[in-house]
């Protein structure tokens, strides 16, 4: 992954969930739990969370999982790391210093595969975000489940044009403000409009090799789950 994306995401971790929950008036919170809630249901007993950040996520996972089941959270930032590895609460979690995009394990070694907010930062192209997507289907074990949870695009004109209003207005500056990165910021502001639309997204998860993929938008559509069977 390009370096500078490491440094924006180094400078922000110290802040970075704090930033998440004003912009998105807790909503991020809410959301994380709805997707939680869906990826528990593949069942099985290695789980992994790719981009996982701050360990969010993976801490949503960990409540919702049987005492046998075991989570691997990936990360390229070293910072996020240390942030996650404060949550101590996640008793059957472990973390891997890793590229999302050459995950260092064999093939068919997971039942789940979740990543939340992060696919976005994930592709500077369409061909680069299915390679991703590949890599994230060839570590899931065969009927084995993919969780993704990202911003969205409202199918209604109106709402979307006010939902890039918003980013355009708040992300950039407040999350400057509170976190001090206006280079993090600037790039968050900028991916979020431009990420694809969920039926677009759907098609790209069949590319990937994906089966039985569905969505569920959130809050008029600015976000969405995505679920997908290997």
């Amino acid at each position: 992954m390009r370096k500078g994306i490491q440094k924006i995401f180094s400078e922000a971790a110290k802040t970075y969930e704090l930033v998440n929950h004003i912009l998105t008036f807790g909503l991020d919170i809410l959301w994380r739990r709805k997707a939680a809630r869906e990826a528990v249901k593949a069942r099985g007993f290695l789980w992994l969370d790719v981009c996982s950040g701050t360990g969010e996520m993976a801490l949503n996972l960990s409540r919702l999982a049987g005492e046998k089941v075991k989570i691997v959270s990936v990360d390229f930032c070293h910072p996020m790391i240390n942030r996650a590895l404060e949550k101590r609460e996640i008793p059957n979690f472990s973390f891997v210093l890793a590229e999302s995009g050459r995950l260092p394990f064999v093939d068919m070694t997971f039942n789940l595969v979740t990543i939340s907010f992060a696919t976005r930062n994930i592709y500077p192209n369409k061909r680069e975000l299915v390679a991703h997507l590949k890599e994230f289907h060839r570590v899931l074990k065969p009927e084995g489940h993919f969780v993704n949870l990202e911003t969205s695009q409202p199918s209604m004109r109106i709402i979307q044009r006010l939902f890039h209003l918003y980013i355009r207005l708040t992300v950039k500056q407040l999350g400057s403000l509170l976190s001090g990165s206006k280079a993090a910021y600037r790039y968050l502001a900028y991916t979020i409009p431009r990420f694809f639309p969920p039926e677009e997204f759907s098609s790209i998860l069949r590319e990937a090799g994906f089966a039985r993929v569905t969505y569920r938008s959130l809050f008029l559509g600015v976000s969405a789950i995505h679920t997908a069977i290997k």
